[in-house]
């Protein structure tokens, strides 16, 4: 792989540089060698966070950690990136998407069967026509962290979610 390694608030020494190949080379037996990857290194206050993005056909992997100390959040991130992959493989193989990212031998490993996904529950709502606004409240009334509802204004199906810092976020469908 090749890295793109920034800081944010810190200088990215060789010490940090090596630690940063050191850990992810571990993913290096998943990817090409053309496949790139972005690291970013933060600092703010007493957080060291740690963020690696890995942009591919069809799918983004994505990984961030807050530590106090910047090599654990490297570690972390390493091991988030590593079960991603694992886990998205089945997708990834099944639908083409990613796969001239991905390495031969990687692609042709067995699949876990533990890492599938299953609907236990399926629930069925009537969605009557309300505001983004009214959305919020009743996401609150029931205590969720998103409500699916009918757009009064467009009338097309919307999701109003919780976001950090008390805020809330709205999801239209793009046709």
């Amino acid at each position: 792989m090749r890295y793109i390694i920034s800081g944010k608030n810190i200088e990215v020494t060789e010490g940090l540089k090596n630690a940063i190949y050191e850990k992810l080379d571990k993913l290096d037996k998943f990817f090409h060698q053309e496949t790139e990857c972005y690291v970013t290194l933060s600092v703010e206050k007493f957080r060291q966070k740690a963020e690696v993005t890995i942009p591919m056909k069809g799918n983004i992997l994505r990984a961030e950690e807050e530590s106090d100390d910047m090599y654990a959040s490297l570690d972390v991130v390493t091991e988030l990136l590593e079960r991603q992959v694992r886990k998205f493989k089945t997708k990834i193989t099944n639908y083409n998407k990613g796969t001239d990212t991905f390495s031969a031998d990687f692609l042709e490993e067995d699949v876990d069967d533990d890492d599938e996904v299953r609907i236990i529950r399926s629930k069925k709502f009537a969605i009557k026509p309300m505001d983004p606004e009214e959305a919020c409240i009743q996401m609150e009334l029931l205590g969720h962290n998103f409500y699916v509802f009918r757009n009064s204004e467009t009338f097309e199906v919307n999701v109003v979610y919780k976001r950090k810092g008390n805020t809330y976020g709205l999801i239209e469908p793009e046709f």
